[in-house]
């Protein structure tokens, strides 16, 4: 039977989820909990990684090679780096990069490893679900390019850096990491933010003020994706 894997950051990502699905399992694992659920007939696993990219990629790993998922949608807030997307907005990543990935010294771009490479796509037919419900739901939602690091960004020089190097138009913490592991392991993905800060020098109380409520816009979001997910 197809699995789908749900995966937050925080806690706080994942609790309006849980609140909303049925026949949860919790199962302890490699330091963490999974929590195996059904919504709407389609069987899930449900986790948060813990914050950054090591924590992400372990639970992508784990969701897809332990728990055998062979579809991941991730849910959680983002800072905006675009001036169009507002606290609440909802972004959808066409593309993915490591913004703190820095080896310029040899002459790479910002991001770029060798035998790697500096952007990786989200699956297309995911994203077209994603559009469907915005329309359907009559939400505002933008695609464009998320860039991730291990760093939480709350500075205009910093973000101004993100803006000239990647075109980004918003950043977290996991995203491209677990966009490695999918693409590594042929799995496809998706990555879904609501917008809980400007990653500006505000940025710090903005996100403890609109975390949760982003959090659970983007929650509501996902799970109307699963039910359209054949």
């Amino acid at each position: 039977m197809s699995k789908i894997a749900i995966m937050g950051a925080m806690p706080e990502e994942i609790a309006p989820l849980l609140e909303r699905v049925e026949n949860v399992k919790k199962i302890e694992y490699a330091n963490n909990s999974y929590y195996e659920a059904s919504y709407k007939g389609k069987a899930l696993v449900i986790a948060y990684s813990k914050i950054g990219k090591v924590f992400s990629s372990l639970t992508a790993s784990t969701l897809l090679e332990k728990f055998a998922c062979d579809k991941l949608l991730f849910s959680g807030v983002a800072g905006a780096i675009n001036p169009a997307l507002k606290i609440g907005d909802l972004i959808i990543a066409d593309k993915l990069c490591q913004h703190d990935l820095d080896i310029s010294i040899f002459g790479h771009d910002f991001g770029f490893v060798p035998e790697g490479s500096k952007f990786l796509e989200t699956d297309k037919h995911l994203r077209a679900i994603a559009k469907e419900v915005a329309k359907k739901s009559s939400l505002s939602l933008i695609e464009g390019t998320i860039a991730t690091g291990d760093q939480f960004v709350a500075s205009n020089e910093r973000k101004e850096f993100i803006s000239k190097n990647f075109e980004a138009d918003a950043l977290e913490m996991e995203g491209a990491s677990v966009a490695v592991v999918c693409d590594a392991l042929d799995v496809p993905f998706f990555i879904l933010r609501a917008i809980s800060d400007t990653a500006n020098d505000d940025a710090g109380v903005d996100f403890d003020e609109f975390m949760v409520s982003s959090a659970k816009i983007s929650a509501n979001f996902i799970l109307d994706m699963v039910e359209k997910i054949d």
